[in-house]
């Protein structure tokens, strides 16, 4: 009769309630470990997912809001129109009614930040104001006029009033109000009631009158920012020769003077921009994000914005470029993290497959007596089935809540696949095993340990296929590097050597132990050789599985712990490359030269142990060639003592002291030639004989006396290090700080007190800068759960390894018990037992790991995954992986370490019991 009939007949016990009632305690253990694996499964794509995305949207909304605004603009009307029909176009409720019109149609997933938009009328160009009060630079200050909606919604009156249209702007109408930001008003001089005759209508100028002061509610918005000019004034030029520099900013119309424009001759246009929400952009929509763009600068969807904006409007944005820095960056991250996450999944499903391999070898007698009285395979396999999905099945659910809830903003179809592939693993392992196991019936258990067993030819042709893969990833990983997520052979990498590992030491597995049975046999006491001889005699499936499980465990966490250990050496290297030292004190430019008190107000500072001054002159000229034609470069005046210390403790192009001390007389004073160390690039381009440099710290003449590719006080340029005694003009206009524990807080209110204007930039601060980008943040938390969780799973599997033998050493130490064994001895002799296999495995694991660090070092760059942006920056050269240490001993020696106490207490509990129920009838061997 069917398994699935007999439940239902009276008398009989139901199979699944009563092998859950026999062993709870073993299925609320499996219970557990699906449920944490089913976690991890869900939260991994969900957490791409949302770190991705908060990428996206921090991505977009820290850049300029100029280069994300989406803005659709349109000439003026026509002059073939009616003045009239002209004017009313570009009056706000004409302007309004576009806008609403363009927004439905913006196209799906763009989406409008309706806050931080807006629309109006302003000039192409800037015009020239009249007024002789007005500050000039080279040239009178030029205005930009705009008639910008909602100003009342997002500015503030600090003085006076808003503009208003008083009664009917026309073209010809030739007096306006306007407002101007507090920026603006102090920047050109400006108050309520002043009057500024802008150029550029015809005969008579525009006459603008100030009627109020405002402040920006929100002055790094789209509103302001999208054309910062109406904002805060800036400085121009004009492209003739020399260049002539002016005054430019923005003056505010009320929107009904939008008509005024149209009396301009610089061709006022009309404009809507839209800010974009990001509060619902998702990463699965950049494709179609950077597809419609494309499509409203030069597509279908331009046509239908010119349906309601005109024939001749445009759209125009730089959306579509911030959005390709963020894929790329993100398609440099995503591969690094493929390799991680692919590591811990197979630990996680072969110590499932260790966790159904324990419970099958723990009822191998209750099965084979099942086949033996006619059990089918497909009846047994059937109530293994049910036994095992009841629990795992709620366990991977449970998993799968707890990830959804755990991890917000992200898909939910990835975690389930992940949960279900889990729950379907947890559910196949029981009964796959034990059909395996009991193909055919059998009267007793034939010997299966590695004493006996000989690899067939199909085991061999299976490692031999595991090495060519293994072999063919690790090559193409180094010579294409991780350049895509989806490429499964690369991301498997660490895995298939860590899979190698496990199986040449179960190859090699008897051999040592062999070795070291021999002297032990020859000694006086037992223990050593019976320890010995029962390592031996394990089984192979019971010395394979969890040896590959502790080795890609150890794999990937020591390869999971070298990721992060870059990844700070690469933020190390980039924060010290931009300030040089733990603190860099400068004025605006460095170009100024410090207060005199600025030196001893940072060395009272409390952390600072020494602080190094030294002379920037950026504007510095090599004079080359006949022609008097002048090369630039960085010249650095310095103390020789106290520059030679600081470069060699940060080790950016340590030299001896004595490198630019003169010799002789010939550099003594201010006019003879000094000895300089210059970067690579320079010193090529200088020779080996003297050179005449002109700066503003004086003229000098100077001999490359050695090479340095780096040097703290401009570490991205190229430089020419002087002793700063040789410079006319030593006073230095940079101080270099170092200290282990800078008090942050004091030293800005020491250079504060000190002088003004100074700027304090710090080590710790430029490196928690680079750490905060969510790309990079997202991808560093996987790679360090992915290295918990290899930790935690090389523990699971390696319990799981002893639980399965624990039967077999309690009953022998029973046994050795009745024959004379001490207590003492039996200690030894379980610890002894253990040890072997925990052995191997953590030296095993040791060595797969930095092999694998190795091997793969030169395909994995972390450069991307280290820093932030690259933008402003100096180029980190050595961002990649390497082997860290700790990340190789501490999961190795805890193996070691667990394997031993868990020894030691199962010695010390089976001491507790009597040997009685160790040997009673029907017990393990």
């Amino acid at each position: 009769m069917a398994w699935w009939r007999q439940r239902t007949e009276r008398g009989v016990a139901p199979w699944v309630r009563t092998r859950l009632r026999t062993a709870p305690g073993a299925a609320v253990a499996f219970g557990v470990l699906v449920l944490v694996t089913a976690f991890l499964a869900a939260a991994l794509p969900r957490a791409l997912d949302a770190y991705e995305t908060k990428g996206l949207r921090q991505e977009i909304a820290g850049a300029p809001p100029a280069a994300t605004s989406v803005e659709l603009s349109a000439p003026q009307p026509g002059l073939e129109i009616a003045q009239a029909t002209r004017e009313e176009a570009v009056r706000p409720p004409a302007l309004a009614a576009v806008r609403r019109a363009a927004l439905a149609r913006l196209p799906a997933p763009l989406r409008a930040d309706t806050t931080e938009s807006a629309y109006g009328v302003r000039t192409s160009k800037s015009l020239v104001g009249l007024n002789p009060w007005l500050p000039v630079i080279d040239a009178p200050p030029r205005f930009t006029l705009a008639a910008q909606s909602e100003l009342a919604a997002h500015s503030t009156v600090r003085d006076g009033r808003l503009p208003t249209a008083t009664g009917e702007v026309t073209a010809d109408t030739r007096k306006v109000e306007a407002a101007v930001t507090e920026a603006t008003a102090r920047t050109l001089r400006l108050r309520v009631g002043s009057v500024v005759d802008v150029d550029g209508f015809g005969g008579a100028p525009l006459v603008v009158r100030i009627t109020g002061i405002v402040e920006p509610r929100h002055p790094q918005g789209g509103y302001w920012s999208a054309e910062p000019v109406l904002r805060t004034p800036g400085v121009a030029a004009d492209p003739s020769l020399p260049p002539q520099f002016y005054w430019q900013a923005g003056l505010l119309l009320a929107p009904g003077a939008a008509p005024v424009l149209l009396g301009s001759q610089v061709q006022p246009e009309l404009y809507w921009r839209f800010a974009p929400a990001t509060e619902r952009l998702t990463a699965q929509d950049v494709p179609g994000l950077v597809s419609r763009i494309a499509s409203l600068e030069g597509g279908p969807e331009l046509l239908r914005m010119r349906e309601v904006a005109g024939s001749t409007a445009a759209v125009a944005t730089d959306l579509e470029t911030v959005v390709g820095s963020y894929t790329t960056t993100r398609a440099a991250i995503t591969p690094v993290v493929a390799v991680g996450a692919f590591g811990i999944g197979a630990v996680a499903a072969v110590v499932l497959v260790m966790a159904g391999g324990l419970v099958a070898f723990r009822r191998a007698a209750e099965l084979a007596l099942l086949r033996a009285r006619g059990g089918s395979l497909r009846g047994i396999a059937g109530r293994l089935l049910a036994e095992t999905a009841v629990v795992a099945v709620p366990a991977a659910a449970a998993g799968l809540l707890l990830a959804v809830l755990t991890v917000d903003e992200a898909r939910l179809l990835p975690a389930v696949l992940g949960a279900s592939a889990v729950a379907l693993l947890a559910c196949a392992v029981l009964p796959v095993r034990a059909v395996v196991a009991h193909r055919r019936p059998r009267a007793h258990a034939e010997r299966d340990d590695l004493a006996h067993a000989r690899p067939g030819r199909r085991r061999t042709v299976a490692e031999l296929t595991v090495l060519v893969l293994a072999v063919g990833s690790v090559v193409a990983l180094r010579r294409r590097g991780a350049s895509s997520a989806g490429d499964l052979l690369v991301s498997a990498a660490p895995v298939l050597v860590g899979l190698i590992a496990a199986l040449v030491l179960v190859r090699l597995y008897p051999l040592p132990l062999r070795w070291a049975a021999r002297p032990a046999a020859r000694g006086r006491g037992v223990v050593g050789f019976l320890s010995l001889a029962r390592a031996g005699r394990s089984s192979t499936v019971g010395v394979a599985l969890p040896l590959l499980a502790l080795l890609l465990a150890l794999t990937t966490a020591a390869f999971g712990g070298s990721v992060l250990a870059g990844v700070s050496d690469a933020r190390d290297r980039a924060a010290l490359l931009a300030t040089g030292a733990d603190a860099r004190i400068a004025g605006p430019g460095e170009v100024t030269p410090l207060p005199a008190g600025v030196a001893g107000a940072v060395r009272k500072v409390a952390g600072v142990r020494a602080v190094t001054a030294v002379r920037i002159e950026r504007t510095a000229e090599l004079t080359s060639g006949g022609a008097g034609a002048k090369e630039g470069l960085t010249l650095i005046g310095v103390e020789p003592a106290s520059y030679a210390r600081l470069a060699r403790q940060t080790g950016l192009g340590a030299f001896p002291a004595d490198v630019l001390k003169p010799k002789g007389a010939e550099g003594a004073g201010t006019g003879g030639v000094l000895n300089a160390v210059a970067s690579p690039g320079l010193a090529e381009r200088l020779g080996r004989a003297p050179r005449r440099i002109t700066s503003l710290a004086g003229d000098i003449t100077v001999r490359i006396a050695a090479v340095r590719s780096r040097t703290p006080a401009a570490p991205g340029a190229d430089f020419l290090l002087v002793d700063a005694a040789g410079l006319t003009h030593s006073d230095p206009t940079t101080l270099l700080a170092t200290g282990a524990a800078l008090d942050a807080p004091a030293l800005r209110t020491a250079v504060r007190g000190a002088g003004k204007g100074l700027t304090v930039t710090l080590r710790g601060e430029e490196w928690a800068a680079l750490s905060d980008a969510p790309l990079q943040a997202g991808a560093e938390r996987i790679y360090t759960t992915a290295a918990l969780a290899g930790a935690g799973y090389a523990v699971l599997a390696l319990l799981l390894s002893l639980l399965q033998s624990a039967p077999e050493r309690a009953a022998l130490l029973a046994r050795l018990r009745t024959m004379g064994l001490t207590p003492r001895q039996g200690r030894r002799l379980l610890s002894l037992d253990a040890l072997p296999q925990a052995l191997l495995a953590a030296s095993g694991g040791m060595l797969a790991g930095w092999a694998t660090v190795r091997l793969l070092a030169p395909g994995i760059d972390l450069e991307r995954l280290a820093l932030a942006t690259a933008a402003g920056r100096v180029p980190v050269i050595g961002a990649s992986l390497r082997t860290d240490v700790w990340s190789l001993l501490l999961p190795a020696a805890g193996t070691v370490l667990l394997a031993w106490a868990v020894a030691v207490a199962q010695a010390w509990w089976a001491g507790r019991r009597t040997s009685i129920t160790e040997l009673r009838t029907g017990g393990m061997r």
